[in-house]
């Protein structure tokens, strides 16, 4: 599949097979994280890899939108170091990360699900107590990653009304 065959055909993954995914597709994925674009490259992301089932089953407890975590054998929470960088920028710095991480998953035959955290001040507290985050980490997103236990089939979104050349 190329590039763009990638970002066309994935779709957000919400059911799963328990099948651990392998070290290397984890390895893979986050270097394909770091190697996102972020102001002035500072970089500001930290990467929580969640595998414990005990943990993963307990977010859906603050995190209504998460319940395909009781399914998926794991997640990755994308988090922004506030001693880095304190403005928008961490957010969309760690954003693009986070889109990252979905497309280097779905090149992998892995299906995902990209699951808010910030700017739902419950989420945030949530994530940030179960998994013992210090002070200056600030969870941006969760991604549920697993192989996939649904078919969706590649929608055509191309509209050529939002299209504007030049000006409005």
């Amino acid at each position: 599949m190329d590039f763009l065959d990638i970002i066309m055909s994935r779709r957000s993954i919400r059911k799963y097979r328990h099948n651990k995914v392998p070290e290397d597709h984890v390895k893979r994925i986050l270097e394909a994280a770091m190697n996102a674009p972020s102001r002035k490259n500072e970089r500001p992301w930290h990467f929580v890899i969640i595998d414990k089932r005990e943990i993963l089953d307990k977010i859906p407890s603050f995190h209504p939108n998460s319940k395909m975590l009781f399914e998926a054998p794991m997640a990755i929470l994308v988090a922004g170091d506030l001693t880095i960088s304190r403005d928008i920028f961490i957010t969309i710095d760690c954003s693009a990360a986070t889109e990252n991480i979905l497309l280097a998953a779905h090149s992998l035959g892995l299906g995902t699900c990209w699951l808010g955290v910030y700017p739902d001040e419950e989420r945030i507290k949530g994530i940030k107590e179960i998994l013992n985050l210090p002070d200056n980490i600030f969870p941006v997103s969760l991604i549920s990653i697993g192989y996939p236990d649904e078919g969706k089939p590649q929608i055509n979104r191309f509209e050529e009304n939002r299209i504007h050349y030049n000006k409005w």
